[in-house]
Order: C-alpha cells, then sequence, then structure tokens
C-alpha cells in the first residue's frame, strides 16, 4: 500500500483528501504546516508528498527545500497545492523542485491523475536505470574478468617463481618481484576502482534528481590543485622538468566536488605523462570562456586517430595490442562522464605521432578577494 503525506493548514483540505486517497486505498498521514510535515515525512517516509504554500511555522517552499535536502527524502515526489490564479507561486514552486501542482479547489478525477503521473514517472525512472545498470553490468562482465586473470596470473606468477625457486634466490631478486607484485596489486585496485566508479556514474545520469545536487558541492582553487597533482605524478614518472604550467587562473570555486575533481585531473595527467616521452612537454593552462572556467592539458606523446576518438564513450582500450596499455582504458572515459554529470564539456584533439590537447570546462563561482 503506497504511502502519501498530505500537509495543510486547512482541516477541511485534509479531512476531504484524507477520505478521498483512503477510498482509493492510499495509506494516509496528514501534518498542518511545514515543520510538522517535514518531520512526519522522516518518520513515515511516504512515497508522495501533497503540500500545501501558504502554511504558519513553516510555508511549503521550505519544507520542499528541507525535503529535497534530506538524503532520506530527496526523491520523493512532490506536489504542490496551490490557490487558483496563483501563477507566480506555481512558476516558483516548479523553480524550487517540486515535481507537479494541484489548483484548489481541485476534483476527484484532477487529484487521481495527477497521482497516476507521478507513479508512471517512477516506474519509467526504474526501467531506464534497470536498463543501463544492465548495459553497464554486460560491459562490466564482458572486459573485467579478462582484466582480472591479466594481472592476477602476474601476481601469482611471480608468487609461484618465489615459491619454486626460493634457495637460489638473492636478497636483490626478491625485491624485485616483491616490487613486480605490489605494482600489479595496484593496478587490480585501479581496475577495480574505476569500475566501481563508472557504475556509479551512469546510474547517477539516469537519476536526475541526484544529478541535479552534484553542483552543490564546490572545489576551491582547482589550478593550484592541478599543479600539486601534476608536480607529484611528474615526480612518478621521472619527468618534472616536462611540465609546462601557463596562464593560472585563481580565485575561483568550481561547480563540483573534490574527489571528483580530482579523479579527472589524475586520469588526464596520467595519461598525458604515460602515453608521452621523457623530454616531451606536458602543458597545462586555464582560463574562462563564455562562463565556463576551462583547463588544458597538451602533450607531445603518440595521440589518438581519429578512429579511435569515437570510441571515448565506451569500454574500448585504445591500441591495447600495440603498445599494451594498462588497465581497461576506462580513465579518459572516466573523466569525460564526471565532467558531463557536471553539465560541463570536455574537448579532445589529437594528431597521431604529434600529441594530445584536452580542454574541459565546468561550472564556476568567483570566490571574493580578502
Amino acid at each position: 500500500m503506497k504511502k502519501i503525506l498530505v500537509v495543510d493548514d486547512s482541516d477541511y483540505i485534509l479531512e476531504s483528501t484524507s477520505v478521498l486517497l483512503s477510498l482509493e486505498g492510499y495509506e494516509v498521514y496528514t501534518a498542518t504546516n511545514g515543520e510538522e510535515g517535514f518531520q512526519k515525512a522522516l518518520e513515515v517516509l511516504p512515497d508522495l508528498i501533497l503540500c500545501d504554500i501558504q502554511m504558519p511555522i513553516m510555508d511549503g517552499y521550505t519544507m520542499l527545500e528541507k525535503i529535497r535536502s534530506n538524503p532520506k527524502t530527496e526523491f520523493i515526489p512532490f506536489i504542490f497545492l496551490t490557490a487558483f490564479g496563483e501563477k507566480q507561486n506555481i512558476r516558483e514552486g516548479m523553480i524550487r523542485g517540486a515535481d507537479d501542482y494541484i489548483t484548489k479547489p481541485f476534483t476527484h478525477q484532477e487529484i487521481i491523475e495527477a497521482l497516476n503521473t507521478q507513479w508512471k514517472k517512477l516506474e519509467t525512472l526504474k526501467k531506464q536505470v534497470k536498463e543501463k545498470v544492465e548495459s553497464v553490468g554486460r560491459a562490466i562482465s564482458f572486459a573485467l574478468p579478462h582484466e582480472f586473470r591479466t594481472v592476477l596470473n602476474e601476481v601469482i606468477g611471480s608468487a609461484k617463481f618465489i615459491l619454486s625457486s626460493y634457495d637460489d634466490l638473492q636478497k636483490e631478486d626478491i625485491l624485485e618481484i616483491a616490487s613486480d607484485i605490489v605494482r600489479s596489486s595496484n593496478r587490480l585496485m585501479k581496475i577495480t576502482e574505476n569500475f566501481l566508479i563508472y557504475s556509479k556514474i551512469e546510474a547517477l545520469a539516469n537519476n536526475p534528481e541526484k544529478k541535479s545536487q552534484l553542483r552543490l558541492h564546490f572545489t576551491d582553487e582547482p589550478y593550484a590543485i592541478i599543479q600539486d597533482i601534476a608536480t607529484i605524478k611528474s615526480e612518478t614518472y621521472g619527468r618534472t622538468n616536462d611540465l609546462v604550467f601557463e596562464k593560472p587562473t585563481y580565485n575561483l570555486s568550481l561547480e563540483i566536488s573534490s574527489d571528483s575533481f580530482y579523479k579527472i585531473v589524475d586520469e588526464l595527467i596520467d595519461n598525458a605523462l604515460k602515453f608521452s616521452e621523457k623530454g616531451q612537454k606536458v602543458k597545462i593552462s586555464s582560463g574562462i570562456e563564455k562562463g565556463l572556467a576551462f583547463f588544458e592539458i597538451e602533450d607531445e606523446g603518440r595521440g589518438i586517430s581519429k578512429d579511435k576518438l569515437k570510441y571515448i564513450d565506451t569500454l574500448t582500450q585504445f591500441e591495447r595490442e600495440v603498445y599494451e596499455q594498462q588497465g581497461v582504458g576506462m580513465g579518459l572515459v572516466i573523466a569525460k562522464r564526471l565532467v558531463e554529470l557536471h553539465d560541463g564539456r570536455m574537448e579532445i584533439k589529437s594528431e597521431v605521432g604529434k600529441g594530445t590537447k584536452i580542454k574541459f570546462l565546468l561550472h564556476y563561482q568567483k570566490k571574493d578577494n580578502y
């Protein structure tokens, strides 16, 4: 039995609506103001909320904001009840995240149709998410076993070699083999992490309510973060002299979480260093373009052919048999999808043998100077 919460300061509306919905087979809960309604929503977790706008103590707008900001209630369909002719209220309610509105006084048929519309929307959304998850699952089930076997075989092979030859091994040999095992284990960890992240991204992309919350998180001074990541990465590859920082842009706050921004930058810089040679420059720059903050990472490496670029949105791994690329080639895919998930965009220009330039753009807010 579906549960519906009705919030209104009119006893008549509460009573008549409760009777109507009960006769339709719903379990009905009521509240007389937004504060009481919000607490009731946390308590019973209704399948849908019908809420008046003008109420004492806490109005409907404020209740909606609290509902949407709480992880327990943020996805509950929310329908405003508004007086006839209050077009401004209707417009304001939809902007704030309401799913629909019903004009008072309403008929039996009007309220039932409004509810049925929400149930159909939920079913459609569930179906889309299920199909997308199954699609990603099929891709993962195809690629993941092979990648796991490849790395695990390296670990197992090294371990077997130690077991079979330990009497003849020198300390230096053991240290070298142990380093190989650690390196392979780290690769396995990253493969697993990237598949989990990719699955999460695809689930979020098909959940409009959850996706809309992503840009409420912020990353301050992103250029400084890029500098730190690039410096650490270049030290790992022994290429600190190959980094070139140009056009720094400071006093920005990007509308993306620090974890997501770090993942984007980490993957792009790692690719730039991995697929170029020592002595080839990796340039990093930033700026503002058409209301968005942009960051460019340019290398002088092997580049990507035009035919291969079209596969960025798939799990295809570029030139694997030729270049023996580690992992499953998902770094660039994940970075691009994360940017798009935050309503940004990524531009890739590449020429085989001459290098790759990647620009990603995100929404930002200008920080105040202190």
